[in-house]
């Protein structure tokens, strides 16, 4: 209920009073109490020795793990002077919340870092996830978890504003024409009318199914990555008992960007700091993750720079940028949440609801983004029936090519054999058309028929060609109404031609072709 301006005011002057005060204090190693220090500073109106004047109402700044929260901030490469730089230098922008929770979101004028305020809960759940959040960093600061590089509180005329400064994944300045939340559950997962009215709505899972149904394409290796990066992170969620977050997906259109380009030539100056000089390490979507060993750079589309996006593709072939990163960490599966889950589940399928225990809740989380969300771009490109049939058609031309060369006596011999064929094909039809029944296995009278049939005509690998092309001619306009019988005739003529063998080797080498084909 606090005017926001007063709320900015304050975390402005607090937070440049806090860090400037510990560049003072030396370097050394994070120990175990470090995470548990509450610094407290009072800052009247009208100034103290070491405290400046300012008109806002009289306030106490306190400031959790000010030596941890140092340590995080060098490890993402933040100097003292770039973090009050952004946050200080001028006023921060509030930005309209999509969730539940009823936090207020302010982003900084260089567009990167995020104050958020957050409960009391949320402020004590963070402090006590800070030695766990400190050794997965130390081990991989290649993350889509948040970034959080300080942890305070607002207390002024008997309320508390607790904030937390993290990073931000969404750049202002490239439009981003979809925005999703998503966590992997369908139970009233849909944008409402009144985010729906919005000029930048965030969407939900029900609505990226029914907008996005195919997926968001990626190459391989970047498919790979990502996942990879979700994995780990999910189990480290799951290791904390964290439940309920989201991945808030933002995708930017490439193709409407040049067009809105033309148009749109004069942007501000605060819009364009961010891809020039960009301070915080591994902030960006590309960056979160991709392995040491390489660059974001090697990925850049040709004319536009993609301030860290992922490149990926619709199903249509639209080129996308896509920004990302994991959100609402500070929910813990503790009594409450343990409460709304069962009452859920007993009026709802309980499956389908977001609140859940941690090991579910991050399963059904990965499923959804590896089978729903994110796809390898190897979808896009030709089906291997497709490819299938390229090599019957070649297969045809170089047999063709074979049987010119055949003298004009084997023409009547064929004829028979055409004939023969066309009544295995009908045979074939009727074992298939028993589709009701499964233990019926095709009646292996046609199968030998055929074998011996193929054996009789493979005195040379010329006749043998010549079946086999012939075979197909006749199966292809025999059985219109059953492809899939004259594809169990061709391969099994196929494998007796090749093949001389007992026919109880026959019976079993046709059963795994079947196997295959099928």
């Amino acid at each position: 209920q606090t005017a926001s301006s007063a709320i900015k005011g304050a975390i402005q002057l607090g937070i440049g009073y806090t860090v400037g005060n510990l560049t003072s204090k030396p370097e050394r190693d994070v120990l175990m109490q470090d995470f548990y220090v509450v610094e407290s500073v009072f800052l009247p109106s009208e100034g103290s020795n070491l405290t400046p004047a300012h008109h806002y109402p009289d306030f106490r700044f306190k400031t959790y793990a000010p030596l941890a929260f140092r340590y995080f901030r060098e490890l993402f490469g933040i100097k003292p002077d770039d973090y009050l730089y952004s946050i200080c230098s001028e006023p921060l922008i509030e930005l309209s919340n999509p969730g539940a929770s009823g936090s207020l979101f302010f982003v900084t004028s260089d567009d990167e870092f995020i104050i958020k305020t957050v409960q009391h809960k949320e402020a004590e759940f963070l402090q006590k996830l800070l030695p766990g959040y400190y050794m997965n960093l130390n081990q991989n600061p290649r993350t889509l978890l948040p970034k959080f590089y300080g942890l305070y509180c607002v207390q002024s005329g008997g309320i508390n504003i607790r904030i937390v400064v993290m990073n931000n994944v969404l750049p202002r300045a490239l439009k981003m024409h979809f925005t999703y939340d998503l966590k992997g559950s369908t139970y009233k997962r849909r944008a409402s009318r009144k985010e729906r009215e919005k000029s930048n709505p965030t969407f939900k899972d029900l609505d990226f199914l029914q907008d996005t149904h195919e997926g968001l394409y990626f190459d391989s290796e970047t498919h790979s990555a990502l996942m990879k990066t979700l994995q780990r992170d999910c189990r480290v969620l799951e290791s904390f008992k964290i439940m309920d977050y989201s991945l808030l997906l933002g995708i930017h259109i490439l193709n409407s960007y040049m067009k809105e380009k033309e148009g749109e030539s004069s942007q501000s100056a605060s819009d364009a700091k961010r891809p020039g000089g960009q301070k915080v390490l591994y902030s960006t979507a590309m960056e979160s993750i991709q392995g040491p060993g390489k660059s974001g750079d090697s990925v850049t589309t040709e004319t536009t720079n993609t301030m860290g996006g992922i490149p990926a593709k619709s199903h249509t072939g639209e080129k996308l940028l896509l920004f990302m990163g994991i959100i609402d960490i500070l929910q813990s599966y503790r009594l409450m949440k343990k409460l709304e889950h069962s009452w859920k589940a007993l009026v709802y399928d309980g499956d389908t609801v977001s609140v859940h225990r941690p090991s579910f809740y991050a399963d059904r989380f990965l499923k959804f983004m590896n089978t729903r969300v994110f796809k390898k771009v190897q979808a896009l490109k030709s089906s291997p029936s497709k490819k299938r049939c390229n090599s019957i058609t070649a297969l045809k031309a170089t047999s063709q090519e074979i049987v010119c060369a055949v003298s004009q006596e084997w023409k009547d011999e064929k004829h028979g054999i055409l004939a023969e064929g066309q009544s295995y094909a009908s045979l074939d039809e009727e074992v298939l058309g028993s589709h009701q029944r499964p233990d019926l296995v095709p009646s292996t009278p046609s199968l030998f028929e055929a074998a011996s049939l193929a054996t009789t005509i493979s005195s040379s690998s010329l006749n043998v060609d010549e079946h086999y092309q012939r075979d197909q001619r006749m199966l292809y306009s025999s059985s219109k109404g059953l492809p899939s019988s004259s594809t169990i005739t061709l391969e099994d003529s196929a494998i007796y031609l090749t093949s001389e063998q007992s026919t109880l080797e026959m019976e079993n080498d046709n059963a795994s072709v079947l196997d295959v084909y099928l």
